[in-house]
């Protein structure tokens, strides 16, 4: 439903563009839309037909509170401050009142709808209070905003301050609750699991460039990003799962497709860290929709599938996800991985409370030229440990995610590295350096007599196993990456082609 205009409140406390103030006009414009403009066109929206006399009083005192709340705002707006702080306060209470009589009656499913309405009262209550002697600022804000009806509008009633602090990347600390589940999780990432946490960070802060802004652009907080990846890859860009999964995000071949991670000139979109990033984005925004804005529910699916959460949730209607008829319908790895997201978001944003310090690193990139012909390994092996006790492979790799280690780079190429490494790289890894004859020799070692790449139909029998035993300088599992094939089962197509090696 759209309404063709809000009243005058909605417009002054909407036209501001600071975060805290969203806030304020969103839950306010949709309180004006239902009670000024919209209940024209018939009873309240919330309002189900057919309601049960014995729901019809609940249902009423609602509307009736919600109409005492807009009363009070347009009062203290006004500048009568003090009456219009009593009639919020009033309206509040009504409204708890409600949502206590509602989870007392059978049939009465509101109590999501109630409590969230209730909280973005209180919420706004307060900073009502802190804007009303700056009205005249809002009011000069409106100049060139345009048409009322031009204003945003949320149509999603239930838990809207979660939501727009979601949305609005605010601190995850409000929405994260310390409980057992969350708290075993910080203990667990901050002992036997700290060096993976360590790395994480690490490979994170050397992609951040190009992820980070995805996320701020979509309102997320990059603290949700970072927990995400840390627990699904630890950063890694190259990560695949025994299910098939791939990417630093962890994406299977069916749902990234959907969000457009499909392979182009024959690289496979989930290792790209951005393309990755934007369909992560996409995907949650999809979740948190289905499922009301419930952060917890919405990293389930993304972990279990979202088929199963939606059904659940629709099975427990109102129930949340630490509820014990969804908490406990879920698998031990989901259990696991919520709060574990949860905790590693924690400790992005507060390490100092942990005792935790992240290290302080140089991670801009550069793009260079290579002088010689040099594959990422070769490349590794003669920037030593400079700057990084543990070398340099996996942040190359990242920042080149459509390389292979086993593949030389022809001299002319660019690629990208840390920018403290070109200094390192004009030194250590030019011609006649003892570093690059070294690296060349383990080079060839490691990847001896590379076949080249042929094409086979799959023939009425054929196994994928059964393949790669034909071709026997590649196993099965490298077989099912190089051609996207997604396990266990890693399912061939009579007439399928595939791509495999040209030796004995």
């Amino acid at each position: 439903m759209r309404c063709a205009h809000v009243g005058e409140t909605g417009k002054i406390i909407m036209a501001r563009k600071r975060s805290t103030i969203r806030l304020v006009a969103v839950a306010l414009t949709v309180g004006v839309c239902l009670l000024a403009s919209c209940a024209e066109e018939g009873p309240p929206p919330f309002v189900p037909e057919n309601v049960s006399p014995e729901l019809e009083p609940l249902y009423s005192m609602i509307h009736e509170s919600r109409q005492d709340y807009e009363k009070g705002v347009q009062m203290i707006v006004a500048g009568e401050v003090i009456p219009g702080e009593n009639v919020l306060t009033a309206a509040s209470d009504r409204i708890s009142v409600a949502a206590e009589l509602c989870s007392r009656t059978p049939g009465c499913d509101a109590a999501l709808f109630i409590e969230a309405l209730a909280q973005v009262f209180e919420e706004q209550r307060g900073m009502l209070d802190a804007l009303a002697d700056d009205v005249e600022t809002y009011a000069a804000d409106l100049a060139g905003y345009g048409d009322a009806a031009e204003m945003p509008l949320i149509e999603t009633i239930p838990e809207i301050d979660r939501s727009i602090s979601i949305m609005e990347g605010a601190d995850l600390r409000e929405l994260i609750p310390l409980n057992r589940e969350v708290e075993s999780a910080l203990n667990d990432w901050l002992t036997w699991s700290r060096p993976t946490l360590m790395g994480a960070y690490e490979n994170y802060q050397f992609l951040r460039e190009k992820i980070a802004p995805v996320y701020e652009e979509a309102g997320l907080p990059e603290a949700l990003l970072f927990a995400i990846m840390a627990k699904e890859t630890g950063g890694k860009v190259h990560a695949y799962s025994r299910a098939g999964a791939a990417g630093p995000l962890q994406f299977m071949h069916h749902t990234a497709r959907r969000y457009g991670l499909g392979s182009i000139d024959g690289f496979d979109m989930r290792l790209d860290p951005e393309a990755a990033t934007r369909a992560n984005v996409a995907f949650l925004r999809d979740q948190l929709g289905a499922f009301n804005y419930d952060l917890e529910k919405t990293l389930a699916a993304y972990n279990v599938g979202e088929t199963r959460l939606r059904r659940m949730h629709r099975k427990h209607p109102g129930a949340k996800f630490w509820d014990t008829q969804i908490y406990y319908s879920l698998p031990t790895e989901t259990r696991t991985y919520v709060p574990q997201v949860l905790a590693a978001a924690l400790l992005f944003l507060h390490p100092e409370e942990y005792n935790l310090a992240f290290p302080v690193l140089e991670t801009n990139s550069s793009a260079i030229v290579l002088d010689e012909e040099l594959s990422l390994g070769e490349l590794t092996v003669c920037l030593g440990q400079q700057g990084n006790p543990k070398g340099w492979f996996r942040t190359l790799r990242n920042l080149n995610p459509r390389l292979s280690p086993a593949d030389r780079i022809p001299a002319g190429e660019t690629i990208e590295m840390p920018s403290t490494l070109v200094a390192v790289y004009a030194e250590q890894c030019v011609r006649d350096s003892p570093w690059i004859e070294t690296a060349r020799r383990l080079h060839d070692a490691a990847y001896p007599n590379k076949p080249e790449i042929d094409s086979y139909t799959v023939r009425p029998g054929d196994t994928l196993a059964g393949v790669a035993s034909r071709h026997r300088c590649w196993s099965m599992h490298k077989l099912a990456a190089v051609n996207g094939l997604a396990g266990p089962g890693y399912i061939i197509h009579v007439g399928q082609r595939l791509a495999v090696p040209q030796c004995g």
